[in-house]
C-alpha cells in the first residue's frame, strides 16, 4: 500500500488545534448561546444534565467543521448557526445513549452523565436532545436540511445496532468494522460539512465534495480514537484505557492483531473480545504492539485523511480551506 508520508510534507510538527479554533470563535460563541437557550426546559433535570454535558466541552469539532465550511463558501448565516447547534445536540444525544450502552463511567475525563444521574435519566435526556434537534431544524423550513439530518440519525442508529452485533464477536472483519464507523461516527461529520454547502446554496459538486471530506475525516478520526485506546495515557484520553476491550469491541487494532499474530497471540485477543476482559489488557497490549497493529491502524487513518484533503479541491483557496486541511492532519496527529 502506498505510504502517505507526503501528507505531512509542509505541515508543522504539531498542529495547534486552538489556532484553527480561533477562526470561528465569534460564531462558536453564538452557537454556544443557542445551545444554552435551547436547553432551557422547565424540567429541572433536563437543564442540569444538559448543561453538565454541553458544559463539559469536548472539542466541539462537528459544529466547527460546519462553521469553517460555511466560511470557506462565503459566510455564516443564521441557519448555519442553528444547524451547528443541531449537530452538537445530535452528537450529545448519541454520547448519552452510548455511555449507557457501553456502561462507561468516564467521558472527557469527568464522570459520565449516567454515572452521575443513572441510566434511565441519560436515555431520557438523550431522547429530549434528539427531539429538540428536530424541533430546531424544522425552523429552517428547509426540507433538504430535514432530509439530510433524518437520514443521518437513522444511519447512526443502524451503526449503533451493528456495533452491538459485533460486540464480543472476534470474527468481525475489517470491512464490517469500517461499516460501523462509517455510519456511527463519520456520517455526522459528513452531515455537518454537507449542510454548510446546502445552506450556502452551493453546487452539487461542492456539496458532494464537502460531504466526502466529512466522511473520510470522520473515519480517520475514529481510527485514531481506536489506536489511542492502546496508546495514550488515561489523562490524555479522558476515558479509561482498555474501555473498548472491556466492552468486547473488536476495533481495527484488535482485528488486525488477530489476523497477523501467531496462533497463541490471536487466541489471547479472541478470548479477550469474547469475554470483554479488561484484566488481560497488558497481554493484549503486548500482542497489539508486536503485530504492529497500531502502525497499521494509523496508516489506514492517514489514507482516509488524505482522501478528505483531496475532497477539498471543490473549494476555492482561503484560510478556511487551509484550516479544514489542517484539521484532517490534526485528526491523525493528535494524542487525545
Amino acid at each position: 500500500m502506498a505510504s502517505h508520508s507526503h501528507l505531512f510534507a509542509n505541515t508543522p510538527a504539531t498542529i495547534d488545534f486552538n489556532s484553527i479554533k480561533t477562526l470561528t470563535t465569534a460564531e462558536a460563541k453564538a452557537v454556544d448561546q443557542l445551545i444554552i437557550n435551547e436547553l432551557s426546559s422547565d424540567v429541572i433535570l433536563i437543564n442540569q444534565m444538559g448543561h453538565y454535558i454541553v458544559g463539559n466541552g469536548g472539542k466541539r469539532l462537528r459544529p466547527m467543521l460546519l462553521l469553517l465550511a460555511a466560511k470557506a463558501l462565503g459566510g455564516v448565516s443564521d441557519s448555519h448557526l442553528l444547524m451547528a447547534a443541531v449537530i452538537e445536540f445530535i452528537h450529545t444525544a448519541t454520547l448519552l445513549h452510548d455511555d449507557v450502552v457501553d456502561d462507561s463511567d468516564l467521558r472527557r475525563g469527568k464522570e459520565s452523565a449516567n454515572a452521575v444521574w443513572g441510566n434511565a435519566a441519560s436515555i431520557l435526556v438523550g431522547d429530549y436532545l434528539y427531539s429538540s434537534a428536530f424541533e430546531m431544524m424544522v425552523r429552517t423550513g428547509n426540507m433538504r436540511v430535514m432530509e439530510i439530518l433524518s437520514k443521518t440519525t437513522t444511519a447512526i442508529a443502524e451503526g449503533e445496532v451493528l456495533q452491538l452485533l459485533n460486540c464480543n464477536n472476534p470474527e468481525t472483519t475489517e470491512e464490517k468494522y469500517l461499516e460501523v464507523i462509517a455510519r456511527k461516527t463519520a456520517i455526522l461529520f459528513s452531515a455537518a460539512t454537507r449542510l454548510a454547502a446546502v445552506i450556502a446554496g452551493a453546487s452539487t459538486e461542492t456539496e458532494e465534495g464537502l460531504a466526502q471530506y466529512g466522511q473520510h475525516l470522520g473515519i480517520a478520526f475514529q481510527l485514531i480514537d481506536d489506536a489511542l485506546d492502546y496508546k495514550a495515557s488515561k489523562e490524555e484520553l479522558g476515558k479509561n484505557l482498555g474501555d473498548d476491550l472491556a466492552e468486547g469491541k473488536p476495533t481495527l487494532p484488535l482485528i488486525y492483531a488477530i489476523q497477523n499474530g501467531n496462533e497463541s497471540e490471536a487466541k489471547i485477543i479472541i478470548d479477550a473480545i469474547k469475554n470483554g476482559d479488561r484484566n488481560v489488557f497488558n497481554e493484549v497490549y503486548a500482542v497489539v504492539q508486536n503485530t504492529k497493529a497500531i502502525a497499521y491502524t494509523e496508516q489506514r487513518a492517514n489514507e482516509e485523511a488524505q482522501k478528505a484533503i483531496d475532497a477539498l479541491n471543490v473549494l476555492p483557496d482561503s484560510e478556511y480551506k487551509e484550516a479544514l486541511t489542517l484539521l484532517a492532519k490534526f485528526s491523525v496527529q493528535r494524542n487525545y
